[in-house]
């Protein structure tokens, strides 16, 4: 069997995702550009919602999980009176509320007591969790729904807003990876004494990483390796420290400038991303390791 050739081409695309494409439609659509197999995205967008996708090229496929790890923002609509299978708006009608008395004390007191801070969260049938092997997005259009654990996640921040229309609010939300704002909107509702699914999700920013910098599909450039590790601390080493990176060691944390809990960014002495660290037991310990340049 024929071996599959190194990836040549390595970095963090930063995209705008459209409306209307699958975040995997967005990884072929690089794979072609690029002529690269090696590509992978951080962070699933449903195919309607839009904003800041983080897709790694070649080598950054092996960051991809600290990219996921980074906290989301999102801005999109409550519209309270009616609730639908998907939990948005693409969905069919499952109810239909007299919401008339709504008032705004009403939604800030939800949001504020039962819907910020750490809380518990089922997934929603639509999502790409898998159960048993299985995308429950896969099983919601076989017309099976199961049994969901809750889930933890951290909901940083919910801002709330009234619009002209007193049954639809603007929202902002900055969450932990994990979150999903469908269920927000839908508990919303419900919280409120009758109805409530989600219009128009936008994901505004993944980390530092914001939407104003992000570029569609066709003309997004690459990010450099250490760019795309730009929310971890980076400590740079010399090269005698650098050759034990590449070997893997465990290094002692305060003498090479591991400071704060990690992960960290390790840099060689010209700049490159060596290797990713991680705090055990009280020293840094390589998570990723970074192949270097090909011999010469």
């Amino acid at each position: 069997m024929a071996r599959r050739r190194p990836p040549t081409v390595h970095g963090l695309a930063v995209v705008d995702k459209p409306a209307g494409v699958t975040s995997h439609d967005v990884v072929g659509m690089l794979r072609r550009r690029l002529g690269e197999r090696r590509v992978g995205h951080a962070g699933t967008l449903d195919p309607d919602a839009t904003g800041v996708l983080l897709v790694g090229v070649g080598n950054c496929t092996r960051l991809l999980r600290f990219l996921t790890d980074l906290g989301k923002t999102y801005r999109g609509q409550v519209r309270f009176g009616s609730t639908t299978d998907s939990l948005d708006s693409t969905g069919v009608t499952t109810g239909v509320f007299d919401m008339s008395g709504l008032t705004d004390a009403q939604v800030h007191t939800a949001v504020a007591e039962h819907l910020t801070g750490p809380i518990l969260q089922i997934p929603p049938m639509v999502s790409a969790v898998k159960v048993d092997g299985k995308r429950l997005h896969e099983l919601a259009r076989e017309g099976v729904e199961i049994e969901r654990e809750p889930r933890p996640v951290t909901v940083y921040r919910f801002d709330v807003e009234p619009t002209a229309d007193p049954l639809v609010y603007d929202i902002e939300v900055h969450c932990s990876k994990g979150t999903y704002i469908r269920t927000l909107a839908d508990d919303l509702g419900r919280l409120c004494g009758g109805g409530a699914h989600l219009h128009g999700l936008r994901r505004v920013a993944v980390g530092g990483f914001t939407v104003e910098e992000a570029a569609s599909p066709d003309t997004v450039e690459l990010r450099s390796l250490p760019e795309a590790m730009r929310d971890y601390p980076h400590v740079q080493v010399d090269a005698a420290i650098a050759a034990l990176v590449g070997n893997g060691r465990a290094l002692d944390r305060e003498p090479h400038g591991f400071v704060g809990d990690g992960p960290w960014a390790v840099l060689g002495p010209d700049g490159d991303l060596l290797a990713m660290y991680e705090a055990h037991e009280g020293r840094a310990k390589p998570a990723v390791v970074l192949p270097g340049p090909p011999a010469t």
